[in-house]
């Protein structure tokens, strides 16, 4: 390469690189993906972990999450976490006349980055161990194994008004009843 297309190289990376830090902004200190649930303590190096209950609206399915995240001081607009999860559902039909009862424990980790105006967007992967027991139609039979949890999500903060839309799939059949779609918006007053 001449010296002139490395200059224009140079320059384009420079124009992209400050282009996109002029959209990253440093926020509140919570993190992008933080659900606003119960804050169960902040320490003093930033960390902050949050506990939630998890109740899916078809019934089935209930427990708990933990979510502990901190913001870099070094990388302020990345955000990283870790989540830990315990689902137990009851009679989930699975197939024609087979209900099961299924426990899992999953553990993700999680990264965001915050972008101009309140915006950030996060992404997680993890894995949860699940086991069945057969509750009708399947003759007593148990299966257990390992799934891997993808996720992804957007939260928007604006006046006060906390808007957040969040996606989580389970890769195994078994636990298609736990993949999510949550869209929420909250108003503090």
């Amino acid at each position: 390469m001449n010296s002139r297309a490395d200059k224009w190289i140079a320059t384009g990376l420079v124009m992209v690189v400050t282009g996109f830090s002029s959209c990253v902004t440093v926020a509140d200190d919570e993190p992008v993906f933080s659900q606003q649930s119960t804050r169960i303590t902040q320490l003093d190096n930033g960390l902050i972990i949050e506990g939630q209950d998890v109740e899916s609206g078809d019934r089935f399915t209930s427990g708990f999450s933990l979510t502990a995240g901190i913001n870099s001081t070094t990388m302020p607009a990345l955000d990283l976490g870790a989540e830990f999860s315990y689902r137990d559902s009851d009679a989930v039909p699975v197939s024609g006349q087979r209900l099961v009862d299924t426990t899992s424990l999953g553990g993700s980790l999680i990264a965001g980055i915050r972008l101009q105006d309140g915006f950030g967007l996060y992404a997680k992967s993890g894995l949860a161990n699940w086991d069945t027991d057969g509750s009708t139609g399947s003759l007593g039979l148990e299966e257990n194994g390992i799934a891997r949890v993808e996720g992804f999500g957007a939260r928007w903060h604006n006046n006060g008004v906390i808007s957040q839309i969040e996606y989580e799939h389970f890769d195994d059949k078994t636990l298609s009843h736990l993949n999510r779609i949550n869209a929420t918006v909250r108003v503090p007053f």
